[in-house]
């Protein structure tokens, strides 16, 4: 299983826009991809709503895996998604 940690950029953490966009991305994975706090129970990352429970604020850190065909890439693409600001893009 691969891993990555990953610093929440959206001014607003991974609420409404940010989490709905992080999602379907996660969704469109070939691999099947959960994302947790650290030392927490992951969840279903193509979840917006087990997204959302998790409540995580900007700045904070986050575990996303990867399981299955294009993992690693998944999870580059994935990484790179949360490190960004979505609530300033249009």
């Amino acid at each position: 299983m691969a891993e990555r940690t990953v610093v929440i950029g959206s001014r607003v953490g991974l609420h409404a826009r940010p989490a709905a966009l992080f999602a379907q991305a996660a969704a469109v994975a070939r691999a099947r991809v959960t994302i947790s706090r650290p030392g927490g129970k992951p969840v279903d990352a193509a979840s917006i709503l087990m997204v959302l429970t998790l409540g995580v604020a900007c700045g904070e850190s986050v575990m996303i895996s990867a399981e299955g065909d294009g993992a690693d890439a998944a999870l580059d693409a994935l990484a790179v998604l949360l490190a960004r600001d979505l609530d300033a893009e249009p």
